[in-house]
């Protein structure tokens, strides 16, 4: 499967693969999608709703935005603005998108395994399967609990995969979304005066994470998507704070997974690709227009901070086995109309970008819609 590209950043011949509104729609047809993350995975999570629902992309103000009681006709189901809005660890929001067809629900999280993680899948446990989990959790960990986080990030790391796997059946694509890249000068919210010293030494800090991360769900049999990899030389699309992105970025990641997701179903989508100055004008305004100038003409020296290949070998000790899936029996392609055609996985990927580790057959978690957010047990649908 040939990846995202860009071609000369702010420049006229700049291209995106881009998936279009009608195919995230038949593509996610009765499937229930759960993202799970930070800041940067709620706004995977608003882009998907957003594309679910029309040919638009996010404005400056709804990424900017948490906690609101309803973003594009979803609903906050808990925490948010219905409680004490904060910048703390103990931050929660769980929002979910409904509609007939589709079910899109998010929580963010701070920690990849903690006591609140269990009680998401005590959620995961009793209500309804889903088909894909997205999921990422690096910077928060490795900033606001420990200074020296090496050790524990990778223990939580082995018990979330773990108890995960032992939760979700084969059938559901999970993928971990590698972090995205981090500026030199970086502020958000997580980044509060304690630890604002450490904030040069993030950027590197990450690409160690997401090493460690990434071979483990690999190891425990989840697909990567190396989120850092395909945006390194992407960096104008990042904001001003240094660790956020912009709208037209966050539709390319949404393209990413979901021809990932594709692929993994056996399912052939071909995306349109676009001139970026044709996706720029349906682009909303940004203040950050300086920003991104300083940043793409700066793209070349961030090279270095990108290559570092050398990891400690002790790390490859103890790791669970590489999970083994019997290849699937063949059966002929059936066709589908509006460009959807069923046909075995491309495995052709580049290393260490995307990982497909079966075919998952399509399955409907359900059937018919739902009127409301809870069933009579109180529990999320």
């Amino acid at each position: 499967m040939k990846s995202l590209r860009f071609w000369g950043p702010g420049t006229k011949n700049e291209m995106m693969k881009r998936v279009s509104h009608q195919q995230a729609s038949q593509l996610l047809h009765n499937k229930f999608v759960v993202v799970l993350g930070d800041s940067i995975q709620r706004s995977v999570y608003k882009d998907l709703v957003l594309l679910l629902q029309k040919e638009t992309f996010l404005s400056n103000k709804q990424l900017k935005s948490k906690g609101e009681m309803s973003f594009e006709q979803d609903c906050l189901v808990e925490g948010g603005s219905l409680n004490f809005m904060h910048n703390g660890t103990g931050y929660k929001e769980v929002r979910q998108f409904q509609s007939a067809h589709h079910l899109v629900r998010f929580y963010f999280v701070t920690r990849v395994y903690s006591p609140y993680m269990q009680s998401i899948f005590d959620d995961l446990r009793n209500g309804l399967t889903p088909d894909v989990i997205i999921f990422n959790s690096c910077v928060w960990d490795i900033s606001r609990y420990n200074s020296s986080w090496l050790d524990n990030y990778k223990e939580n790391l082995h018990m979330f995969f773990a108890e995960l796997r032992g939760i979700v059946p084969k059938e559901t694509l999970v993928i971990w979304n590698l972090t995205m890249p981090l500026g030199k000068t970086i502020r958000g919210g997580f980044l509060v005066p304690e630890i604002e010293h450490r904030a040069s030494l993030l950027r590197y800090d990450v690409i160690e994470a997401n090493f460690y991360s990434g071979t483990l769900a690999d190891a425990y049999g989840m697909d990567v998507l190396d989120l850092h990899f395909q945006f390194r030389f992407s960096l104008q699309h990042r904001t001003a704070d240094g660790v956020h992105w912009n709208a037209l970025a966050h539709r390319m990641i949404t393209s990413l997974l979901l021809e990932h997701s594709a692929q993994a179903w056996g399912v052939a989508m071909p995306l349109a690709v676009v001139e970026h100055t044709e996706v720029a004008a349906q682009l909303p305004p940004s203040g950050n227009s300086k920003a991104a100038e300083r940043s793409a003409s700066r793209r070349n020296g961030y090279r270095e901070d990108f290559t570092r290949d050398t990891w400690p070998c002790s790390f490859m000790d103890n790791l669970p086995p590489p999970a083994y899936h019997p290849p699937p029996a063949y059966h002929p392609p059936p066709q589908l109309r509006n460009g959807f055609d069923y046909m075995p996985p491309n495995h052709h990927h580049q290393q260490n970008v995307m990982r497909s580790r079966h075919v998952r057959h399509h399955y409907a978690p359900y059937t018919h819609p739902r009127h409301g957010q809870y069933d009579h047990h109180g529990r999320y649908y």
